[in-house]
């Protein structure tokens, strides 16, 4: 999904080419990082080497930033963009860091946070009135994936595909608020205590702003639905 960085940026992030930064005193051989399989690993190798891991990383997250941005942003160009400035943000983050708090850092938590900050400036620059339709490449993802029966054929998929996008163009709907506490949890999939984090609020505030946004979701999701059926019996 993201395929680059320009401009003054300081490196590509697809093609992971980024400015050095002197090496800590450990180097490890290439077997070691093709290994690294979880954010502990990988938070432990980007406080060793950074520009040797940061690729790593961004082939670990690019997917999942990019879908946090596309469901709260509404918008394919955007999200790719608001993903892009994310891993930038997050190496220049890190190579100010010293190694000890690279290594302390919850990345899932906290490159959500970069990314969904970045989405929110970018929210509050849009006109008031402007409402993005949100076309998908995919389904929603999670509990937020309506279940219909499995039928196949073209009829039944356009049927899946319509009956998804309903539901993110509801998600749009949301307050920005409610809206990334539900992409966070039912889309990217983070628990409470990383959500807590995420979102820099109490773990008892976020449960109760993905509830609410769920219910919200539910509410208008029925409206629709009567108002559609009302039509057809008019």
């Amino acid at each position: 999904m993201v395929t680059g960085c320009t401009g003054t940026r300081p490196g590509t992030v697809a093609g992971a080419t980024w400015p050095r930064r002197r090496r800590a005193t450990v180097a490890a051989g290439s077997g070691f990082w093709d290994s690294m399989e979880d954010d502990v690993s990988l938070t432990i190798g980007l406080a060793d080497d950074l520009d040797t891991t940061f690729e790593q990383l961004v082939r670990a997250h690019q997917d999942r930033l990019y879908s946090i941005a596309l469901r709260v942003l509404g918008d394919t160009s955007e999200a790719e963009e608001a993903a892009q400035d994310a891993f930038v943000r997050a190496y220049r983050a890190m190579a100010r860091y010293e190694p000890e708090r690279i290594r302390e850092l919850q990345l899932r938590p906290w490159l959500a946070t970069i990314v969904l900050n970045l989405c929110r400036s970018r929210l509050a620059r849009r006109p008031a009135v402007v409402r993005r339709q949100l076309s998908l490449d995919s389904p929603l993802p999670g509990d937020l994936e309506p279940r219909a029966e499995e039928a196949r054929g073209p009829a039944a998929a356009t049927a899946r595909r319509a009956a998804a996008e309903e539901w993110a163009n509801l998600l749009m709907t949301l307050p920005p608020a409610y809206r990334s506490a539900v992409v966070l949890r039912h889309v990217d999939g983070l628990s409470y205590p990383e959500l807590a984090i995420a979102l820099d609020r109490p773990e008892g505030t976020v449960k109760a702003q993905v509830h609410r946004g769920l219910a919200m979701l539910r509410t208008a999701f029925e409206a629709a639905d009567r108002h559609e059926r009302e039509e057809m019996t008019a």
